[in-house]
């Protein structure tokens, strides 16, 4: 899926990005998995086509759900991770396009903090040794200008002199994380990817990460892709935040602006669930139901367009029940899970002997989603006919018919980027074209 996203240079009300200078630009990338395997197939797609700038001296945050490709997308712009198609351009070179020396030099000026302290440490090695090794590596100064060099990185992230001679289990969580930042900075790098760099410690100590991160990107002019699932803490400490669903990227912007008056359906959902301190407040909480689609067989159209709450449906079904809406989609996820499954040759052979099989189920499935409910009749003849293509394991035809009658503009067409502020804020959305409602507004009624 090609997506054409790419942030305007509008000026932002940010000290940090005054000039707006282009650090990272990353053009319509992609980092598949699985195909090349013996027996090819068809990949996962973790990042699917995305378009994006990162600006020197800002710190951009990339949310959503788990799984979403956050952390490959992290990884394939450190080249941790091969990309599969795309550019991301450094300084104005194709990192994608380096290999041997190249590589290995322009390397020195990304890194990467590990959201495990405990794990990216060597155990086996003293602190010293761990913050040295980058720059035993790349042959950086004589040992005695290492070991002066480790101990101001010490001293600069909030450790002892004393500490270059402990080992990392003789640390709290918090410290091995600062000695994974000192790490990190050995090198002086102009670019980090930290991925999820608080979420295994406690709240207090978050905060002081948070403002030791924070301090040292004043201090060395650093530019983050801040990895993260805590909103809060994205807010925080992001300039503009990137939204992630299977793939893609839905919106981003400035970050108050974001938070204050999100544009895309599922921005709009996940800010939803943040906690309310007050419990005493009415919480607009929009419940997304189902699960995110499986990232080797990604949707067509909008990727977020089965499960969201704004998604357009053809106007003779506007005013159709939620749950009956909902119950349609979920009858579309079996039917293309049946399709999908691969039938032995022992069901083959029950089928022809007209016996039950695992995929002759459809009946307790409609049973399940719509037997409570008071369908219209226009509608439950249309589901009537695809439940009986699905019974005779017809289930192309089945999800023909299906498509045909409740399909949508939402899964038959991908989105454009529209710009939605001033700011150049843009949402990945149908709901922002002339003809559809803007999504708050759909939100607003059926929540």
């Amino acid at each position: 899926m090609s997506q054409n996203l790419v942030e305007s240079g509008a000026e932002v009300s940010s000290d940090r990005r005054r000039e707006r200078e282009k650090l990272v630009e990353i053009r319509n990338l992609k980092t598949y998995y699985g195909e090349s395997g013996l027996f090819g197939g068809r990949p996962v797609k973790a990042v699917d086509g995305v378009s994006f700038d990162i600006f020197n001296g800002e710190t951009l945050g990339l949310v959503g759900e788990s799984g979403c490709g956050k952390t490959t997308l992290g990884r394939t712009l450190l080249q941790l991770e091969d990309a599969t198609g795309g550019e991301v351009r450094y300084d104005g070179t194709d990192i994608t396009e380096l290999s041997g020396d190249e590589l290995y030099q322009w390397r020195r000026n990304a890194q990467m903090v590990f959201q495990d302290p405990d794990s990216s440490l060597n155990d086996r090695m003293t602190v010293g040794e761990i913050v040295r090794e980058p720059l035993d590596v790349y042959e950086w100064g004589t040992p005695q200008e290492c070991r002066e060099h480790v101990k101001e990185l010490l001293d600069i992230v909030g450790l002892r002199p004393e500490h270059y001679y402990r080992y990392p289990h003789q640390f709290s969580g918090g410290q091995r994380q600062r000695i994974g930042i000192a790490r990190t900075l050995a090198l002086e790098p102009d670019f980090m990817v930290l991925d999820e760099p608080v979420s295994a410690l406690d709240v207090s100590v978050q905060a002081e990460i948070i403002n030791l991160l924070e301090d040292l990107q004043e201090e060395f002019g650093l530019t983050y892709l801040f990895i993260a699932h805590d909103l809060s803490v994205v807010q925080h400490i992001c300039d503009r935040v990137a939204v992630m669903y299977l793939g893609n990227i839905m919106e981003i912007g400035p970050t108050d602006e974001l938070f204050n008056n999100p544009a895309n359906p599922y921005t709009h959902s996940l800010l939803s669930a943040i906690p309310k301190p007050d419990p005493t407040a009415t919480a607009d909480r929009i419940t997304l139901h189902g699960t995110p689609p499986n990232p080797r067989y990604p949707p067509n159209g909008c990727p977020f367009n089965t499960r969201c709450p704004a998604r357009i449906r053809p106007p003779e079904y506007e005013q159709l029940d939620d749950e009956i809406w909902m119950g349609i989609n979920t009858l579309r996820d079996v039917l293309l899970e049946r399709q999908r499954a691969d039938r032995s040759l022992r069901e083959r052979i029950r089928e022809r002997l007209g016996r039950q099989t695992r995929f002759a189920s459809v009946d307790e499935t409609y049973d399940d989603l719509f037997g409570h409910l008071n369908i219209p009749q226009d509608a439950a003849s249309v589901l009537d006919e695809i439940v009986d293509y699905a019974a005779d394991n017809d289930e192309d035809q089945a999800l023909a018919v299906l498509t045909e009658e409740f399909g949508s503009v939402c899964e038959k067409e991908s989105p454009e980027y529209s710009t939605v502020s001033e700011t150049g804020r843009q949402s990945f959305c149908h709901r922002h074209s002339e003809e559809h409602a803007r999504p708050s507004e759909v939100l607003d009624e059926r929540y």
